[in-house]
């Protein structure tokens, strides 16, 4: 009899210790623009970098991608999207927000935002994160393959200065993506870097862009992987809760050649 009451206490703390052991269920929700959302497949090759993160976290994460294209801060906010993060967000989740890509567009009132309005809109992003309890992550805007003699140039540079000051005035973490995607486009050269975004001639098969495509804005498959690389490897250095279920270089994101679609086998 009391051996039996000893097996049945063994197996209530061993069950009792797999389930504390557990990790917990975690969100990262993505506020962004064209460069991050998810696509669908008749877009292919097409491809955000929020989508391909999915590759870089554990299984007890769930990356809700909020990212739509040709938003910009002025724009996300106006529609209501940041209204609806704010609705959703809830302790332990992780805001990722980067924007500059169409807050520059002066020629799209819609869009355009100024940097002073910039500054002040990413204070609102921060401050939703913060009334639910969510840890927040600015990011700097990624690169466009821009290279003028053989040198990669800077994407928006202003509107990822402002970034930078508004992390560093409110201690948030800061995912420099503009810095390390300008390095990672200048080591793969101006030629080699056409493979990460959109060039296709039309003869090439991409079922979204059937008469071809020239865009350096744009990621295909191959570049949204390693772009989700770089903000894999700034999560990891926050060293937020979040980080800890975060692995860079995984052979999801370092691969090669297409898998032709966003598997992460």
């Amino acid at each position: 009899m009391r051996f039996g009451l000893i097996a049945g206490a063994a197996t209530l703390l061993a069950v009792t210790g797999s389930q504390a052991a557990a990790p917990k269920p975690m969100r990262i929700f993505i506020a962004s623009d064209s460069t991050a959302q998810d696509y669908k497949a008749d877009k292919y090759p097409q491809s955000g970098w929020g989508t391909m993160l999915r590759c870089a976290v554990a299984g007890n994460v769930t990356v809700e991608n909020r990212a739509i294209g040709g938003r910009s801060t002025n724009s996300f906010i106006r529609e209501g999207r940041l209204d609806k993060i704010a609705a959703d967000l809830r302790p332990g989740d992780t805001l990722l927000i980067q924007f500059g890509h169409n807050d520059a567009s002066i020629d799209k009132p819609e869009r355009y935002t100024t940097i002073d309005q910039y500054e002040a809109n990413l204070h609102r992003f921060l401050d939703v994160a913060k009334k639910a309890g969510a840890k927040a992550v600015i990011i700097t805007p990624v690169a466009r393959r821009d290279f003028k003699d053989g040198v990669e140039q800077p994407s928006f540079p202003t509107y990822a200065d402002a970034a930078r000051r508004v992390a560093k005035a409110t201690h948030t973490p800061l995912i420099d993506l503009g810095k390390s995607s300008q390095a990672w486009v200048q080591a793969t050269g101006a030629e080699a870097a056409k493979a990460y975004y959109l060039h296709y001639e039309g003869a090439a098969g991409a079922p979204g862009y059937p008469n071809g495509v020239s865009d350096d804005t744009h990621f295909s498959e191959l570049g949204a992987r390693h772009v989700a690389d770089l903000v894999a490897v700034g999560l990891k250095a926050t060293h937020l809760p979040i980080a800890r279920y975060v692995t860079p270089h995984v052979p999801a994101l370092t691969r090669t050649s297409p898998a032709g679609g966003p598997t992460c086998g």
